[in-house]
């Protein structure tokens, strides 16, 4: 594995880890002693996300994180953290029998994640989704947040 710092070859496992979907190994690099995490995952078949407009596209776990990181942006919230909550979407997606989800599915599924991890970032994330128009949108979904209707 090459150091994603210095681009050497030369990286020793520090740690390894293994979970139900992935191995996770913390690594050093020999050359400038950086230390880095690299995940190995097993790559799966390929899910069909159904669009609004009906179109079928490719699930892209790169587009999920795109979207979770812009709505946890300027927030506590740990890149591990945000791996995490990726890791379990993805697994509530690969779970689909069918082979496809929607992509509102996936929104809802991404909502529910951030709500428990960052009340912002879901804020965010959800005014995004769920195309808020004015004002009141915002006041509805803060209303969630706090588990009144």
């Amino acid at each position: 594995m090459k150091c994603l710092f210095c681009k050497r070859g030369d990286t020793r496992v520090l740690e390894s880890r293994q979970s139900e979907d992935s191995l996770r190994r913390r690594r050093e690099c020999e050359k400038c002693g950086k230390r880095f995490t690299t995940y190995e995952r097993i790559e799966a078949t390929n899910i069909l996300v159904i669009k609004r407009s009906g179109a079928r596209q490719l699930f892209s776990r790169e587009k999920l994180r795109t979207g979770i990181l812009h709505a946890c942006e300027k927030r506590s919230v740990s890149a591990e953290q945000v791996e995490r909550l990726i890791d379990r979407i993805e697994e509530q997606v690969r779970k689909q029998r069918s082979g496809e989800i929607s992509s509102e599915r996936i929104g809802e599924l991404a909502m529910r994640e951030l709500k428990r991890l960052d009340k912002v970032a879901y804020i965010r994330f959800a005014s995004v989704y769920l195309d808020f128009k004015d004002p009141e949108d915002f006041a509805k979904a803060l209303a969630q947040v706090h588990g009144r209707k």
